[in-house]
């Protein structure tokens, strides 16, 4: 049984109001939201360019916003989490240190959206590579979630397989990348999530897809579940599928101790 959601965004970042996510998270007989809003903290030009034009300023809105979590929790049966998701650079590192030991956030999510300055759930970015440059974006991709892992600044890595949402950038990864990746999560406390953001859309799966779903398994990795709701609507039917999934897995999802 899925009681709580440890991965959703508000009008914060991009998604739908504070007190719609929060609600219908209550409807959805959850204990627990966890409001993960978008934050970048880098000074390279195109995070920029995204914190300017889609509002990822949550180091500058932060306690705003957990005062409304304050006060929706004062309304509404169901805990809120006071949480962030930030884009992870290896050379910010220090920053996201400070910023995060700064804001104080119940928990911390860490995520690989971009490499070398492309995103990779942009398939636009991807369509002119051939197959050896886009094997290495892969590569690049991974080695990257590697490094996030290894920093130990999160408590949660989400879509741990984010390439293969990508149509360009899909079927590329491969056995040895997984079985770096489960390991570096072995070796950790940064807990992977089992995250339910396009399984219900087109692409069609969870993350982790069961190739790296299976070397986290043999690794004995835990995981959180985190639907990735931008909308009050998705919060519900994703939670069902989130749960069904884990019963087809037979596994238990683990809470954070926040």
């Amino acid at each position: 049984m899925v009681r709580f959601d440890y991965h959703t965004h508000s009008n914060y970042s991009d998604g739908s109001f504070l007190y719609s996510m929060a609600a219908a998270a209550e409807r959805a007989g959850l204990d627990g939201i966890g409001i993960a809003d978008h934050c970048h903290l880098s000074s390279e030009d195109r995070l920029r360019a995204n914190r300017d034009m889609f509002g990822f300023h949550l180091d500058l809105t932060y306690e705003r916003r957990r005062r409304g979590i304050q006060r929706v929790e004062e309304e509404l049966d169901v805990r809120v989490f006071d949480a962030v998701e930030i884009d992870y650079l290896p050379s910010e590192s220090e920053q996201i240190d400070g910023f995060l030991d700064e804001a104080g956030f119940d928990y911390a999510i860490g995520s690989v959206h971009q490499v070398d300055g492309r995103n990779v759930q942009d398939d636009g970015e991807f369509r002119g590579d051939d197959e050896a440059a886009r094997a290495a974006v892969v590569d690049d991709y991974y080695e990257r979630l590697v490094d996030l892992v290894d920093s130990e600044l999160f408590d949660i890595a989400a879509h741990v397989d984010l390439v293969e949402r990508t149509p360009s950038l899909r079927g590329f990864s491969t056995t040895e990348q997984y079985e770096r990746v489960a390991a570096a999560f072995a070796d950790s406390d940064t807990v992977p999530e089992i995250n339910a953001g396009r399984a219900l859309r087109d692409y069609g799966e969870f993350h982790p897809a069961p190739g790296l779903l299976t070397a986290l398994r043999d690794h004995d990795c835990e995981f959180v579940v985190g639907t990735d709701a931008h909308d009050p609507d998705e919060i519900g039917r994703r939670v069902g599928a989130l749960e069904s999934h884990l019963d087809d897995l037979g596994f238990e999802p683990v809470t954070l101790d926040v």
